[in-house]
C-alpha cells in the first residue's frame, strides 16, 4: 500500500539553522499522526514541507505518491485558532466558501453545487444554526468547527491540523477533536495533527512524531511517549507517569509545557504536556 505521506532520510533548515535531520516516516493511508514538541522544533515546518511551501535539505517528501504542490486540492489544511474582529462584515458561511473558491479572482463560481458542498461541510461539523453569522460575533470553538468546515468543503484526502486546540477551553478542544476524528474515520482520511498536549487527543492516534533538539523519535504512543525515549531526546532525565488518563513528565530540566525553543532548569515537578496559557 502506497504511504500518504512519505519523508525519507529528510534534513530541513533555514540558512545555516538545521530544524530536524535524517527524518524517515511513512503515514499510512487512514492513519492520525500527532507531531508534538516544543516551540521551535519544526512542527509547523514538516507541515510546511507536506504542503509543498518549503523543500528539504536533503533527503525526499512524498505526498500520495508524488512531490508535494502547492495549492494542493487533496489536502485540507486546519490553522491555529485566532480571534476575528467582531465587526468583520464575513458570515461563518462564507469563509467555509473560501475553501472553494477563495483562490480564485472575479466573480465567484455559482451557487448550485457549490452551495450544496458549503452546506453540507457545515453540516458535518454541526454549525448550521449559526453559519449566516458574523464569523467575529461567534464563539472561539464555534469559530474553529468553522475552520474545519472550511479545510473539509474541498473534500481532501488528507488533513493538516497547525495546532488547532490551541486557545480553546477542554470542552471546545474535546469537540473539535471529535469532529476531526469522526471525518478520518467516515472518509478514511489521513490526519497529520501538530499539538503541544498530546492527551486531547491520545484516544484517537495511531502513531506519535516527537521532535525537540534537532532530534526526533516516531511509533505509536506507548513506543515514543516513555521516560527512555524522552530521557534520550533531551540529552537529561526525564520521567513519563500517566495519572488517570493523562500523561504527564516529571524532570528537572525539561521545558514547561513543551513551550520553550530552549530547556531550562526547573525543580522537579510534574508538568503536563499542555502549555499553560
Amino acid at each position: 500500500m502506497t504511504a500518504a505521506i512519505r519523508f525519507e532520510h529528510v534534513t530541513l533548515g533555514y540558512g545555516e539553522r538545521t530544524i530536524w535531520s535524517d527524518l524517515s516516516l511513512e503515514v499510512p493511508p487512514g492513519a492520525f499522526t500527532a507531531i508534538i514538541g516544543p516551540n521551535g522544533s519544526g512542527k509547523t515546518s514538516l507541515l510546511r514541507a507536506v504542503l509543498g511551501l518549503v523543500s528539504p535539505s536533503a533527503g525526499r517528501v512524498e505526498v500520495l505518491g508524488h512531490e508535494p504542490r502547492r495549492g494542493d486540492p487533496e489536502i485540507g489544511y486546519v490553522p491555529q485558532h485566532s480571534a476575528f474582529d467582531r465587526d468583520l462584515p464575513l458570515r461563518g458561511r462564507d469563509l467555509v466558501r473560501f475553501g472553494i473558491d477563495g483562490h480564485r479572482w472575479g466573480i465567484p463560481l455559482g451557487d448550485g453545487a457549490v452551495g450544496a458542498r458549503v452546506d453540507r461541510a457545515i453540516a458535518s461539523v454541526a454549525a448550521s444554526s449559526y453559519a449566516r453569522a458574523p464569523i467575529g460575533r461567534l464563539s472561539g470553538g464555534e469559530q474553529q468547527r468553522l475552520r474545519v468546515a472550511q479545510s473539509l468543503v474541498g473534500e481532501p484526502r488528507i488533513l493538516l491540523c497547525d495546532e488547532p486546540l490551541a486557545n480553546l477551553d477542554l470542552r471546545h478542544q474535546q469537540g473539535i477533536t471529535e469532529l476531526i476524528a469522526r471525518w478520518r474515520r467516515d472518509a478514511h482520511g489521513t490526519v497529520l495533527f501538530v499539538t503541544h498536549d498530546v492527551n486531547p487527543v491520545l484516544e484517537v492516534v495511531d502513531a506519535v512524531l516527537f521532535v525537540v533538539n534537532g532530534r526526533w523519535a516516531a511509533g505509536t504512543p506507548a513506543e515514543v511517549l516513555t521516560s527512555q525515549r524522552l530521557t534520550e531526546l533531551y540529552g537529561s532525565h526525564i520521567d513519563v507517569v500517566n495519572v488517570h488518563g493523562r500523561i504527564l513528565v516529571v524532570g528537572e530540566s525539561t521545558p514547561s509545557g513543551f513551550n520553550v525553543e530552549e530547556p531550562h532548569h526547573m525543580p522537579e515537578r510534574l508538568v503536563d504536556h499542555e502549555a499553560p496559557r
